[in-house]
């Protein structure tokens, strides 16, 4: 648990801006912090009122308030989720999740449905190995590699999953800003927080979302494949939808916020 000297909100960064009624919440996937929203946020404000925050064990949070052993999984994520909601007193949302904050915006909306409106997950899965009959992208041994690789020498690593994660080359501004926030994340957090995401399972949770949702998912991601996405819709347990967004890449919101921007309007929209 967050330490008593450290209050909840200051934990996570929680920052809110707009002049909107309407609450909306941004949460970033792994390797990000808030700042990744920073190409939209200015078409949100007008109408919104957003919300944003940065997950436990992003580099932008303390290192002594990550628990090893509390993050071990998905669900302590979406306590704290639902906590910040709770301090806030926010009793509606729109969540936006983007990678494993999808998933997040999926287990706190099985918990407290009443609480969101509608969920908008962005490259997000509910399991990223492989399994008969599921193709998530990945086998074993491919993630033991990249186990390895981040911890032999970090740096290293960084600089090669950037322009993987992007779908880029090292020159690319978006590159260059994700392996800046990727690099600021301490290795061993890190390592952690990337087996708890790619190690997970949540295919069984997904007939248990009852919110609507949008699924959002771009033509090429090293992370998602199409056919997860395909498969999150046929799984999910409410009205739900899917847009392919014309680009590629795991970040598309950083990387071609143009091409997310109309599609994300549209999501949101009453």
């Amino acid at each position: 648990m967050i330490p008593q000297s450290s209050s909840l909100l200051t934990a996570h960064n929680v920052t809110i801006v707009g002049d909107g009624d309407q609450y909306v919440v941004l949460s970033h996937g792994f390797g990000s912090d808030q700042t990744v929203w920073k190409y939209l946020l200015p078409y949100l404000v007008s109408d919104y009122r957003v919300l944003l925050y940065d997950l436990m064990g992003a580099g932008s949070t303390n290192p002594k308030d990550f628990s090893f052993s509390r993050y071990s999984s998905l669900h302590a994520y979406a306590d704290d989720l639902l906590a910040i909601l709770d301090e806030l007193e926010i009793e509606s949302c729109t969540f936006v999740g983007a990678s494993v904050s999808g998933m997040i915006g999926c287990l706190a909306s099985i918990e407290r449905p009443e609480v969101f409106t509608k969920l908008i997950l962005l490259a997000s899965s509910p399991r990223y190995l492989n399994d008969v009959g599921y193709y998530g992208g990945f086998d074993q041994k491919d993630l033991d590699q990249l186990y390895g690789d981040m911890k032999s020498n970090f740096r290293s690593w960084v600089t090669g999953f950037g322009p993987l994660a992007i779908g880029a080359d090292l020159e690319s501004s978006a590159v260059q800003e994700f392996s800046r926030t990727l690099y600021s994340i301490r290795p061993d957090i890190a390592l952690n927080v990337c087996k708890t995401i790619f190690q997970s399972d949540l295919r069984s949770i997904l007939p248990l979302v009852t919110v609507p949702v949008y699924v959002v998912q771009t033509r090429k991601d090293m992370a998602v494949p199409l056919q997860v996405a395909n498969y999150m819709v046929r799984n999910l347990g409410g009205w739900t939808m899917m847009e392919v967004l014309n680009t590629g890449g795991h970040l598309p919101h950083l990387s071609d916020p143009n091409v997310v921007l109309p599609v994300l309007l549209r999501c949101l929209a009453p």
